[in-house]
């Protein structure tokens, strides 16, 4: 069993409020956000859409790279984006869309093995399965020669 810890502090309202993010491995220390960075095109901080993205195209990678090792496959590299859509709804908002994209390089896999390979590792991974809420996750696996 593992558990991961991320702590935030928050001063002031919504839209002119400020806060900070922490990760307990140090990766976020007092990393910036708040109405600008996730709304508008301040590049100073982060928002939570884009932390998500991270964590689910980092989980899903992993969980390739575990599926091709189980497949005997020698993954050579892995390199995914996710895409997290954040749209209004109703009076707030929700994410009804993340896009992973995925091209991937590994030795004497053929396209079919590799789009199952990448398929079952997006229904398997940790974090594909926490947000099975969101209305539509998609997959762009392209294989390279």
């Amino acid at each position: 069993m593992s558990e991961k810890k991320a702590n935030v502090h928050w001063e002031g309202a919504g839209k002119t409020g400020k806060g900070a993010i922490s990760t307990e491995t140090g990766a976020l220390k007092d990393y910036p956000y708040g109405f600008a960075s996730r709304f508008e095109d301040d590049r100073r901080g982060t928002n939570p859409e884009e932390i998500v993205g991270a964590a689910h195209a980092a989980c899903f990678t992993m969980a390739f790279a575990f599926a091709c090792e189980k497949a005997g496959v020698a993954l050579q590299q892995a390199d995914t984006q996710a895409s997290v859509r954040l749209v209004k709804d109703g009076e707030g908002f929700k994410i009804d869309r993340i896009a992973l994209t995925l091209t991937a390089k590994a030795a004497g896999l053929d396209e079919a093995k590799f789009q199952e390979l990448a398929q079952g590792a997006k229904a398997g991974c940790p974090l594909s399965k926490a947000l099975a809420a969101v209305p539509e996750i998609t997959l762009s696996a392209t294989l390279q020669a």
